[in-house]
């Protein structure tokens, strides 16, 4: 008698049928859950000082580094035509002092002073001139932050994260019948896979719950993924499952790490060159030792382990690009950036890997952005990247044939559209409640665990379950950009 036997009896047939239907309302519910909690959570930023203006006009400052000036981006907006658009940067220190810094126009002086964009230190009481307007800078005490904190409204109410956590649990338990039932080659290490991995996540929950943590949506969404995901590889190569499990527990173990180091900012800000160089290494480790597979140069073998050093430079490169946000007016910083970036695209360009030098521009665009706030920096990004593009489709004719594949994959099923007509062959068959986890043939399919798994997703677990995947993603991306520019610089 196998397990599945042993522990279902001879309803396992008839249990795995039904959770066919019941594993994609989950999902639904699951991410339903975590985005609406993550989106209704209020954040009141904190009041570090003021600038009074003529006519008693009080301008907060809630931010470690807040740009001055008449554009609506600025953190401190006065609205007059002497102040430019960007005007000035005040930034407190660790320790408490502040600093402005001119950005770059001559107009900003504090007790009739020049701060130049070397910066220059402004005290309370201190009077801060903006072209024409003066300005009373009062710093805040802590005595006076903390009452101040008495009036701030408070974050909406959450969604139980324990509730939701039991049905994720329901979850991976409907999702370890259908690989055990339908999954000849799921074995007992398949059930003790996402046993231990359930069992942790509660740990976890446990843990941090203990320790007055409040919301888990984001781990929860993370949880919910990485079941998917380990369904996938159960479906693909169930022999690497407890390799899988192994990376899983040390991207929460290097999760919690850097959730701890990270709080001390001037020890993030002391680690941006290394992160920067360490980065340029991996891509030289890429270059050197990667074997080509699939025409890219990107996969390097140790000890049986087998990694892309690119996925660890996609941290890395972010890391050293929001660091060039701490002193957004400091152009040395932006243009060590923009070196650093063109090495980046041009190491994956040498190695084929077009979709993560893709990958890597949009994230340049998006600091870039957000650096100097001007489209027209977007913009001229672009046109230089527009160049580059027509010299790799000009040296590299075969990466346009793939683009002009997708919108006919129809005309050439077995050879230039063979992986693209299966992928929506695969989808298609499994129509909005799937086939049963490990009850796919799309799997044999060649690279369809690591550059098709949607294909899988939908195929197995149903299109409704691989849209509450992309819903999760869009739903932590939506956190991050309702959250950012409220947290900014505040520890």
């Amino acid at each position: 008698m196998d397990l599945t036997s042993f522990v279902f009896g001879d309803y396992a047939d008839f249990l795995a049928g039904i959770s066919r239907y019941i594993l994609p309302v989950l999902a639904i519910i699951i991410v339903a859950r975590c985005v609406r909690s993550m989106l209704r959570e209020r954040y009141e930023p904190e009041t570090w000082a003021y600038l009074y203006l003529p006519g008693e006009i009080m301008v907060p400052l809630r931010h470690w580094e807040c740009i001055i000036g008449r554009a609506r981006s600025a953190d401190a907006c006065i609205r007059h035509d002497s102040v430019d658009k960007l005007h000035a940067c005040l930034i407190r220190s660790a320790t408490g002092e502040w600093t402005v810094y001119d950005l770059g126009h001559g107009e900003t002086q504090v007790n009739g002073e020049t701060a130049g964009p070397g910066g220059l230190a402004i005290r309370d009481a201190d009077v801060l001139t903006l072209g024409d307007v003066p300005a009373r800078f009062v710093d805040l005490t802590e005595e006076e932050r903390a009452s101040l904190l008495k009036y701030r409204h408070k974050p909406g109410r959450l969604v139980r994260p324990s509730a939701t956590l039991l049905l994720l649990t329901a979850f991976q338990i409907l999702l370890t019948l259908q690989q055990m039932v339908y999954n000849s080659d799921a074995d007992a290490l398949c059930a003790l896979a996402f046993g231990g991995y359930c069992l942790f996540q509660w740990v976890y929950f446990i843990v941090l719950r203990a320790s007055g943590q409040r919301g888990f949506e984001v781990e929860q969404l993370a949880f919910f993924l990485s079941s998917v995901g380990l369904s996938v590889a159960v479906s693909s190569v169930p022999g690497a499952v407890l390799r899988q499990i192994i990376f899983l527990g040390a991207g929460i173990g290097l999760f919690l790490f850097f959730g701890i180091w990270m709080r001390d900012l001037r020890r993030m800000k002391s680690l941006r060159l290394p992160a920067l160089i360490a980065a340029l290494v991996f891509l030289f480790l890429n270059l050197v030792l990667a074997r080509v597979t699939y025409g890219a140069q990107n996969w390097v073998q140790i000890a049986g382990f087998a990694f892309q050093p690119s996925e660890f430079v996609k941290i890395l490169y972010i890391y050293a690009g929001a660091a060039t946000l701490e002193r957004l007016f400091v152009n040395r910083n932006l243009f060590v950036f923009i070196g650093f970036s063109a090495a980046c695209v041009g190491a994956l360009a040498l190695m084929n890997d077009f979709g993560t030098a893709l990958v890597f521009f949009v994230t340049f665009l998006v600091i870039s952005f957000m650096r100097s706030g001007s489209f027209a920096t977007v913009f001229l990004a672009i046109a230089a990247a527009a160049l580059g593009v027509f010299l790799v489709l000009t040296l590299k004719p075969y990466v346009i044939a793939r683009f002009q594949t997708w919108g006919h994959v129809w005309e050439d099923v077995y050879n230039t559209g063979y992986q693209q007509v299966r992928a929506m062959s695969a989808a298609a068959s499994g129509g909005f409640f799937g086939q049963g986890a490990g009850n796919g043939w799309f799997v044999d399919i060649v690279a369809a665990d690591t550059d098709m798994v949607f294909g899988v997703v939908c195929e197995e677990l149903g299109l409704l379950t691989g849209l509450a995947c992309v819903a999760s993603l869009l739903g932590l991306a939506g956190f991050v950009v309702k959250n950012a520019a409220d947290r900014k610089s505040v520890v």
